[in-house]
């Protein structure tokens, strides 16, 4: 974290000095521009109190006016004879106010005798080596930003950079002799960037490729280089604070200053070329040969033809104004060296630029004996046309030639780089092709191929990542590597700014310092020096790996490009070719998917059909051809009313006015075949899964044969309930007729018209009616009843069954309590089936309180629907059985308790489909040693047709 901080701060720093630098010398440059400074051509100098002129320029002002070398300048423009002028600032002084082009007179002293000079004319000093500076300091401050930009974190490229900067202030910082405030600036900056420069440049040579051992071992005594640049620098303060910095001052200072830059750069040279006869690997080598030589080539020149004539006091020549020009080999050559790396770019530019250079004169030189040829031919037979004609001749010229130049051109490649023209065009070709290839490991196969015969490289490596968001790679094809372990591929994922240049680039893969240690133990094994990222719309999806080639070189800058470009040809192909593969397993899931489907709908054993909006049948399964009698062939595209009859039309035409699930229960189904079939029919909208209505899905249920087992079913519930209350039945019938037999004998005695038998006469009658009445209800129960609907009152249905259970009740200890609405509206039902409800539910009670006793109670009230409840102080249902109570044949009377009878597992079931039946409903409230209610609900409109 401190590290990043650290980073970040530096990049801050730069940044700040790099803008304030650059606005300071176009400032500068624009105030030099405003400000003339004159000159007279002489370079005049403090000696035995009086300027001497040390030197004159051939040609120059002075010169024309008749000035030696000697001669001694005593005063300027008439002044007093005791304002004699004695240094170089006072001259100036006088030169500023007489001005440029203006006449000035000079009063000299040549070997005693004294000398009137009237014509001086002053002339602008010549800048053209400020000019030349000012390029060179462009040229440090490109490169700089352009290896910056282009690999910051390779070895010495920001110290590169910093040196780029300080020697962009030394180049184009000049003061103009106006010495305010923003010139003292100047000045002082100046002064700083030329004697840091050779420090920073010496500091380099000493720490790269890495430290001396010296460096390494007491870090701080770098800081010894640059002890004599701050020792000049407190000379150059003293010198103008405290002493009068006369010219003689100044000049010594600037040779001083010289000789330490010279020194300087001498030794850096030496450090370095020794550095390069002892480098151990070829990249050290390369990097180095070109630094050594690029240092020697730009001081050599710089130092033998501008700092010793300067130092030996000869002024500036235009000749020695040029040597300075070869400073620029300086960044250029370092610059190289850092960013590429490589020797044979240097060939592929040499060869290029002699390719290009050849060919653009060839075309040139034909281009314009063309249009020279032309131009005169169509002169002589059009003489009128003049200027127009020769524009014409131009744009004709023109036209003829372009084809031509790019033939040419084409033809210098292929004779310049045969081979190497030929693969690339075919790796380019091939690149654009891969698109074609489906298959993601025979395209990642032919890749390796390719490139392995194309560049013969001796490794070659493709890592893919395994998610969307390129946070983990695995090695998906390798050439030339055996080894197969696990990999931490860490180093792919991490942001750097590499990467924004194209590729990542290991110089020696058994030191990559940056990285974990587990990714550089991968580095090592893997040994890959090119890591080039396949990139599609931002996002990595893949990485090409490549060594050295089988001569154990680097690649070329030409082939690193061209492979950056085949890493876009294959992202994208990699990315289709997943996009491929993953749209043919969901192709082959949704077939799967559908052949499933289709299984279900084909298997499950209800009717299910579709129609669309229009009604027509899209959609028919097996079990509606068996159902309904017709095959599928003849169903389908057909409209729903031409397969059904009207009655079912009826209904689907008015539950589909509403929306929702639909049911018709036991709906009596005419098929084509003539037969009735009774089926639930559920109607339900068909729905996309942006819930946009497409059609109606009809499911169709038949029940008939359910109902058959069911009528059987209920049929020999009631033979079950019968045989639970024949001994009730037995009991009431035998005790009035033991009655009847014991009074009838009494009366055959006795009777003889006396009052007193009377009331045993209305016994008897009563007992008699009683005993009917109960042989009736047994007898009604117990006959099938037919299914016709009437109107019910469920009042009247709760009392009779009670009566019927009277005697079993009672026995029981099971107390009976009603709360019967009086005014109870009718409802649309059958009294047998209802009766048969009760029935159940009644003996359901009493058998939960067998042994006990309880109480039951039964009510009935009126609302938006007929409403009876049902409770029983039992002993409640267990909770897990709530959900089974209605499953046929379930039941917990296995082992029936004393007063309990066995259970079929049958009430229950039978109950519920009544109710459903009656289109009512059923819910029951229960808590073990609570009780049990029962709540039912009956409709009091028309039910369903059944």
């Amino acid at each position: 974290m401190r590290k990043d901080s650290l980073i970040r701060f530096s990049a801050v720093v730069l940044a700040l000095m790099t803008a304030a630098s650059v606005v300071f010398a176009v400032i500068n440059w624009q105030k030099e521009s405003q400000y003339v400074t004159p000159t007279d051509g002489v370079w005049w100098k403090e000696h035995s109190g009086f300027l001497e002129a040390k030197g004159v320029v051939p040609n120059g002002p002075g010169d024309k006016a008749g000035i030696k070398v000697g001669d001694k300048l005593l005063r300027v423009n008439g002044l007093p004879k005791d304002q004699t002028i004695k240094n170089q600032v006072e001259f100036e002084k006088h030169l500023y106010r007489s001005g440029v082009y203006s006449r000035a007179t000079y009063l000299l002293d040549r070997q005693g005798v004294t000398v009137e000079v009237g014509n001086v004319i002053p002339i602008p000093a010549d800048n053209s080596l400020k000019l030349g500076q000012r390029l060179i300091a462009l040229i440090y401050l490109g490169i700089g930003l352009y290896v910056l930009f282009r690999r910051w974190t390779a070895p010495k490229s920001t110290h590169f950079y910093l040196f780029c900067l300080i020697s962009f202030v030394l180049y184009s910082f000049h003061y103009t002799g106006k010495l305010n405030a923003f010139d003292q600036t100047i000045y002082w900056s100046s002064i700083v960037a030329w004697l840091l420069q050779p420090a920073l440049f010496l500091h380099f040579a000493l720490t790269f490729p890495r430290p001396r051992r010296l460096l390494a071992s007491h870090p701080w005594t770098i800081s010894l280089a640059y002890l004599p640049g701050a020792a000049l620098l407190v000379m150059q303060v003293v010198a103008v604070s405290v002493f009068e910095f006369t010219e003689s001052l100044r000049w010594d200072l600037d040779r001083l200053q010289m000789v330490y830059q010279t020194v300087y750069f001498a030794i850096a040279a030496v450090i370095l070329w020794r550095t390069y006869r002892k480098a151990s690997t070829p990249l050290q080598q390369q990097q180095l040969k070109w630094i050594s030589r690029g240092t020697v080539l730009a001081i050599g020149p710089y130092t033998l033809f501008y700092v010793i004539p300067y130092i030996a006091g000869v002024l500036p020549t235009p000749g020695m104004k040029v040597s300075v020009l070869s400073l620029v080999f300086l960044p250029v050559t370092w610059g190289y060296a850092i960013v590429r790396y490589r020797l044979m770019d240097v060939d592929i530019v040499f060869k290029r630029g002699v390719a290009y250079t050849l060919a653009t004169a060839a075309i040139v030189g034909a281009y314009f004996v063309g249009i020279g040829g032309l131009a005169g031919s169509i002169t002589t037979k059009y003489p009128g046309t003049g200027t127009f004609g020769l524009i014409a001749v131009i744009i004709i010229t023109a036209l003829i030639f372009e084809p031509l130049k790019n033939w040419i051109q084409v033809r210098v490649d292929r004779f310049f780089y045969r081979k190497r023209y030929d693969y690339r065009r075919t790796l380019i070709e091939f690149g654009r092709e891969l698109s074609s290839e489906t298959d993601l490991h025979a395209m990642l196969a032919s890749v390796i191929d390719r490139l392995s015969r194309t560049l013969l490289v001796d490794r070659i490596a493709i890592f893919l990542a395994t998610d969307a968001e390129a946070n983990e790679f695995v090695m998906e094809k390798s050439f030339g590597i055996s080894y197969s372990g696990s990999l931490d591929l860490s180093f792919l994922v991490v942001e750097r700014p590499e990467q924004y240049a194209g590729h990542i680039f290991f110089d020696n893969t058994r030191k990559a310092l940056q990285e974990s240690v587990t990714a550089r133990e991968t580095i090592a094994k893997l040994n890959l020096n090119y890591y080039i990222p396949c990139t599609v719309q931002n996002r990595t999806i893949a990485v090409m790996g490549l060594g050295k080639t089988m001569s154990g070189d680097f690649l070329s800058s030409e082939d690193v490009e061209l492979l950056e470009t085949l890493a876009g040809y294959m992202g994208i192909a990699i990315q289709n070719a997943r996009l491929y593969a993953s749209l043919e397993q969901k192709a082959s899931e949704y077939e799967r998917l559908k052949d499933f489907n289709e299984n279900i709908v084909e298997s499950i054993s209800v009717g299910v059909l579709a129609v669309d909006l229009e009604d027509r049948i899209e959609s028919w399964n097996s079990q509606m051809e068996v159902m309904y009698a017709m095959p599928r062939s003849q169903v389908l595209n057909e409209r729903l009313s031409e397969v059904f009859p009207a009655e079912f039309m009826e209904e689907f035409y008015r539950v589909r006015q509403n929306p929702g699930i639909h049911n018709l229960y036991k709906f009596r189904l005419h098929t084509r075949a003539g037969d009735v079939r009774i089926a639930n029919v559920a109607i339900a909208p068909l729905v996309t899964r942006k819930f946009n209505v497409i059609g109606r899905l009809i499911i169709v249920d038949d029940i008939t044969e359910r109902m058959e087992l069911e009528s059987q079913l209920s049929q020999a519930e009631k033979l079950s309930s019968i045989g639970l209350l024949a001994a009730g039945v037995a009991h009431e019938v035998n005790t009035p007729l033991a009655v009847i037999s014991s009074y009838a004998q009494m009366l055959t005695k006795q009777i003889n018209g006396d009052a007193k038998l009377g009331p045993l006469l209305e016994k008897i009658t009563r007992q008699t009616f009683r005993a009917s009445e109960i042989v009736n209800n047994l007898l009604n129960f117990s006959r099938t009843s037919a299914t016709e609907f009437s109107a019910i009152d469920l009042n009247k249905i709760i009392t009779e069954t009670l009566t019927l259970l009277e005697h079993q009740l009672k026995t029981s200890r099971v107390k009976v309590q009603t709360d019967l609405y009086p005014g109870l509206p009718l409802i649309h039902g059958n009294s047998g089936k209802l009766q048969q409800v009760f029935l159940n539910l009644f003996l359901n009670a009493k058998d939960a309180m067998a042994g006990k006793g309880g109480t039951l109670h039964i009510s009935t009230a009126n609302g938006d629907s007929v409403q009876v409840n049902i409770s029983d102080s039992g002993a409640g249902i267990a909770p897990e059985h709530i959900n089974k109570i209605y499953d046929p044949f379930f039941t917990t009377k296995n082992v029936p308790r004393e007063g309990q009878s066995r259970g079929t597992g049958l009430g229950l079931s039978v109950t519920y489909g009544i109710i459903q039946e009656h289109a009512g409903k059923i819910r029951v409230d229960s808590q073990p040693g609570q009780g049990t209610t029962f709540q039912l609900e009956f409709p009091m409109r028309k039910a369903v047709n059944v």
